[in-house]
């Protein structure tokens, strides 16, 4: 009925009718799902063991192909129950637009015609001697166009500028007459949205169709992609309606524990993308919505160009093979995107069951390259491994979820202001979802990542369910007390290499002054002159310092900052077990809840 919907089937419509039609779809999804677990469990794997033979091996490929086109009806019955789900939902808006101007037609008892016009009665109205004369009724057709801006007083269908009569001759106008316009042109708009509605999921469910002699090749479920792309970009405005963006965490988690599992599989379908990235949602849903949307993301970013693109397409290809290959501790990818310097969450085991969560937060030249995912995610990686070696109940999560400065001289607070709110939304997610009663969460800082972590900390309630937090190789927290940080001092603990230039970075007013005086040398007799304790930072107190009052552990000192192996050398290795295996053994041993076993180091 695509482009002859009347107003009265919009009125009539039982878009009930549309989605029990969608459930019956999904019967037939959810039936093709079952035996095609039937097909490749109980058949075509005992064939494979049990027989070797050339009638064996033809048989085992019927059955594949017998597989593939259950695949192939799970997904595109799938699809259409979601299209039409969609369907109901968007035709709900102008469907109640069209019975309010209804309502208000049969309340001022117009008459709305066929064709979508409304007929008003005469009435009597006021000359400006105050006798009565009759305007006479009329009839007003719709328009679906919304005006640019109101017309002006005394135009037809508007208030005279003399009650009753009209701005030219004394001719009497009809008050119902701006009234009926009225509701005549909120009928049109309504019929012409849903109109429109129902002509973009007429060509989305076309789309739908198969071909006759169906046979379900490597290609056909590839088109499966593309069938998910046109309904999700149809669909999508009614699944996006349905979460609570705006709700906290926790809110979050109770709507989609309320799902029904066919509401779940519509977003793990079809928008995985909505989902992958939202605080509150379990681990191991995300992973599955982020694996799905992912081969999504690099097709789409390998139609874009530029070296930023390229940059960030690589790594992503280069997550995918880590996904594609086995991992331990296992891999849950909890988010990705490439909005700023790229986003990827990481977890090297899940969050939702294990004891003891850390959460590391990256800093200063941190973006989503080829050195993020060699390096980077395998220090969250190391953590685990060396941690559960106290304890087997560990996760440890890389957590890219904000633009870090890329080079020091642009490091300002800004961005760990802008960073701070959104990991604490993230960590209150990892907070409800986890299923232990008391889970043990540790929030690590490196680098400029301590400050992200500092400021979450001072924010309003702290770090949601953080119970001890481990700065590395910081330039200070925002902080002059490790009290300040709110776990007590007892539960902030420090790693600080002495051969870490990071850790030793001077106040910006010691730098200016320091400069004036002749380089590195005037900056350190500004420190001389103005720090007294020589233990403040760019951005605060030195977290290794007595008067900031942490629990400083033991690190190696790393290389030299100019003799050996270049300037940041010793920032980069606190993970790391090879090049600094005390370090890396204390991280695990607060990560697992041992923190009384950490070997201790003298403040600064």
């Amino acid at each position: 009925m695509t482009g002859t919907l009347t107003w009265q089937q919009l009125r009539d419509l039982k878009t009930s009718e549309l989605t029990e039609a969608g459930d019956k779809w999904h019967e037939v999804s959810g039936r093709s799902a079952s035996d095609r677990v039937r097909v490749d469990r109980a058949m075509t794997a005992k064939i494979t063991e049990t027989q070797e033979s050339d009638a064996a091996t033809a048989a085992a490929g019927r059955l594949r192909r017998l597989s593939r086109n259950f695949q192939y009806l799970q997904s595109e019955c799938g699809l259409v129950r979601t299209a039409l789900n969609g369907l109901a939902g968007d035709l709900v808006g102008p469907q109640n637009q069209l019975k309010r101007a209804l309502a208000d037609a049969a309340a001022l008892n117009f008459t709305v015609h066929e064709d979508g016009s409304v007929s008003y009665p005469a009435a009597q109205v006021e000359d400006l001697a105050g006798s009565e004369q009759e305007a006479p009724g009329g009839r007003s057709q719709g328009s679906s166009r919304l005006p640019l801006e109101p017309p002006a007083l005394g135009s037809p269908g508007q208030p005279s500028l003399y009650p009753g009569y009209s701005g030219s001759g004394f001719r009497p106008v009809n008050p119902n007459a701006a009234k009926a316009q009225d509701v005549a042109d909120r009928i049109a708009r309504a019929v012409r949205s849903a109109r429109e509605i129902d002509a973009r999921y007429a060509k989305t469910l076309n789309g739908l169709r198969a071909e006759k002699g169906l046979d379900v090749t490597a290609a056909t479920l590839k088109d499966v992609a593309r069938d998910t792309a046109d309904v999700r970009s149809t669909a999508g405005k009614h699944l996006a309606e349905g979460i609570p963006q705006d709700k906290s965490p926790a809110e979050r988690k109770k709507w989609w524990d309320g799902l029904a599992d066919e509401q779940r599989q519509e977003y793990l379908k079809v928008a995985p993308d909505l989902i992958g990235g939202l605080d509150g949602i379990p681990a191991a849903i995300r992973d599955e919505a982020n694996r799905t949307y992912l081969p999504v993301l690099i097709e789409e970013m390998g139609h874009r160009g530029g070296d930023d693109v390229k940059t960030k397409l690589d790594a992503l290809r280069m997550i995918q093979g880590k996904l594609d290959e086995p991992s331990h501790p296992p891999m849950f990818l909890l988010g990705i995107g490439d909005e700023g310097n790229g986003r990827a969450i990481v977890s090297y085991g899940n969050p939702d069951t294990s004891l003891h969560v850390a959460a590391y937060v990256p800093g200063l030249g941190t973006k989503l390259d080829d050195e993020f995912v060699d390096d980077t995610m395998k220090r969250a990686q190391d953590t685990a491994l060396i941690a559960q070696e106290s304890d087997p109940s560990v996760a440890s999560i890389i957590w890219l979820g904000y633009d870090a400065p890329q080079h020091v001289d642009v490091m300002s607070k800004g961005d760990a202001q802008r960073g701070a709110p959104v990991s604490n939304e993230f960590m209150a997610g990892i907070s409800v979802t986890n299923g232990n009663e008391d889970p043990h969460v540790t929030a690590i800082g490196h680098s400029y990542g301590s400050l992200t972590v500092g400021t979450a900390a001072k924010q309003s309630g702290g770090i949601p369910g953080v119970d001890d937090v481990i700065l590395l190789g910081s330039p200070g927290v925002d902080a002059q007390k490790a009290t300040e940080l709110g776990v007590g001092r007892d539960h902030v603990f420090v790693g600080a290499a002495d051969n870490d230039p990071v850790t030793h970075l001077p106040t910006k007013g010691e730098t200016a002054l320091g400069w004036g005086l002749g380089g590195p040398t005037g900056v350190r007799v500004g420190r001389d002159l103005f720090d007294v304790g020589n233990d403040d930072l760019y951005f605060g107190k030195d977290p290794a310092s007595a008067a900031f009052g942490a629990q400083r552990f033991e690190v190696d000192d790393g290389p030299r900052m100019i003799l050996e192996a270049g300037l940041f050398e010793a920032h980069s290795q606190y993970f790391d077990p090879e090049r600094d295996q005390a370090s890396a053994t204390n991280i695990a041993k607060v990560v697992a809840g041992r923190p009384e076993e950490i070997v201790r180091e003298k403040h600064r």
